[in-house]
């Protein structure tokens, strides 16, 4: 892969220099370029990171066709005209052209275009203001920030220490993501995101799929009704889902052939893969952090502008995954956002807004978080949980509407199953959360978004008038339940 980045001296300055540039930190970079600063851009990988390479983009690629044909089955006249199974060659072709083939030029050319300088090697920080990065022609770089270091490495998967791992050579997201050959069988342990989602795309491509969670509820984040109506659309894939039960150990003789998954009570999964979906953990092992007295490997610890804690002078910032304040690339470019603004405004001389839901801190992180989870049923939800408000201190009414009472439904399918919970602060009048599970889900939660982030009063969210006939005519249900 050619190497696009400008060459840069020995030592050189910069106003603001970026560790990782996946979107997080490309946005960091673009807003401070934005402020008329210097940037100078750091990435051992793939300019455009895990999300365009490994996560977000090829595994909804690999989604879409999967669901789309599941989308058909549940329309008379349209479930006809499915006469066979999904091309799984064929999405994998889907798949490579929307990751570019993992070429990562274009993205690395737009970033210079903005006057970005993209360089790539393995950036250290080496005490304050200092960045050493080791390039892959075995050179060294020293790059001196006159205003700020943001750390935005990212998260990688997580895998146990279980007996028989190292042998089993186990998918993490990656493999799950830009393998191109269809496993027969495939175990899936975990009851999250990922879990759920290549649970549905890799049963959708022909496997015959096994989720394990440790649990007794798929997405246990979210409102339990939610992990109910997925398990159930899962198993209507045919998915073999089984709650309450961990893995104990794994064998592999020699490391090739099928895989053996001892559980707890000494029953065995034999499949021909295995995708561990279990978390995930700080790339910060090895970025020097002990340079400037945090602990390596550790999620670094930040304020609601991003700063991290510790340190001294406020030059070190840490965006997305990193600072483990939601593990979810759209909250991970909103902080680097707010991080970019306040790196500008600091470094112009004016005011700084840290107030809450101004203009340089991450007030969405802790009260207005969105996630979509795009297994089949889709999975929504933003703000609160019934049960996190309530832990929180907040009087609250929960209000459910089944989504086939909604007309709009027929435009997703005949016998719509779905559902969808708002949470209401009972003294204030607005919504603390939303939930929403069903087909379709997901272009529905930015409204919710709007509303849980907005604070808007019921009172006025009554004179936002949906559509005739689309599923956004929850809205008025949820509403006119909430009423009586």
């Amino acid at each position: 892969m050619p190497d696009r980045s400008r060459a840069v001296s020995a030592s050189d300055s910069y106003d603001v220099v970026v560790l990782g540039a996946g979107p997080v930190g490309q946005t960091v970079a673009g807003r401070s370029r934005a402020h008329g600063l210097s940037v100078a851009l750091v990435e051992r990988e793939l300019v455009g990171g895990e999300c365009s390479y490994w996560g977000c983009i090829p595994s909804k690629a690999m989604l879409r066709p999967v669901i789309a044909v599941s989308d058909a089955r549940r329309v008379d006249g349209a479930r006809e005209a499915v006469t066979g199974p999904v091309d799984a060659g064929a999405v994998f072709r889907r798949r490579d052209r929307y990751v570019t083939g993992w070429d990562d030029s274009g993205q690395a050319d737009g970033l210079a275009g903005m006057g970005i300088d993209v360089i790539r090697g393995h950036g250290r920080i080496e005490g304050a203001r200092r960045v050493v990065v080791a390039t892959a022609d075995d050179e060294q770089r020293v790059l001196t920030a006159r205003h700020a270091v943001v750390v935005c490495t990212g998260s990688t998967a997580a895998l146990p220490d279980l007996p028989g791992i190292a042998e089993a050579h186990a998918w993490t997201n990656r493999a799950a993501t830009d393998s191109s050959d269809v496993p027969r069988r495939l175990a899936i342990v975990g009851d999250g995101g990922v879990a759920v989602e290549m649970a549905t795309a890799w049963q959708g491509l022909g496997s015959s799929v096994t989720l394990l969670s440790r649990l007794h509820a798929l997405l246990p984040r979210m409102e339990a009704f939610v992990g109910e109506m997925v398990a159930d659309g899962l198993k209507e894939a045919g998915v073999d889902v089984r709650s309450g039960v961990s893995v104990v150990e794994l064998h592999r003789p020699g490391g090739t052939g099928p895989v053996t998954l001892v559980l707890d009570d000494r029953s065995e999964v034999t499949a021909d893969e295995v995708l561990f979906a279990v978390g995930r953990e700080p790339l910060t092992g090895d970025i020097g952090l002990d340079t400037v007295g945090l602990a390596p490997g550790s999620w670094l610890d930040v304020d609601d502008s991003c700063q991290v804690r510790g340190v001294d002078d406020g030059w070190l910032y840490a965006a997305g995954d990193v600072n483990h304040r939601a593990l979810l690339t759209h909250q991970g470019k909103y902080q680097a956002r707010m991080i970019g603004n306040l790196i500008g405004a600091r470094a112009a001389g004016q005011p700084v807004d840290t107030s809450p839901w101004g203009a340089h801190v991450a007030t969405a992180d802790i009260d207005a978080v969105p996630q979509v989870f795009f297994c089949d049923p889709e999975a929504a939800s933003v703000g609160l949980t019934t049960d996190q408000a309530q832990r929180a201190g907040h009087r609250v009414r929960a209000v459910d509407v089944d989504l086939e009472r909604v007309p709009g439904a027929l435009l997703y399918a005949d016998g719509y199953r779905g559902r969808a919970r708002i949470v209401v602060d009972l003294d204030h009048e607005y919504l603390l959360g939303a939930t929403f599970v069903g087909p379709g889900m997901a272009e529905l939660l930015h409204s919710a978004t709007v509303a849980v982030a907005g604070r808007v009063p019921i009172d006025r969210l009554w004179h936002v008038v949906p559509c005739f006939p689309t599923i956004s005519e929850v809205w008025l249900r949820l509403l006119e339940a909430y009423r009586g």
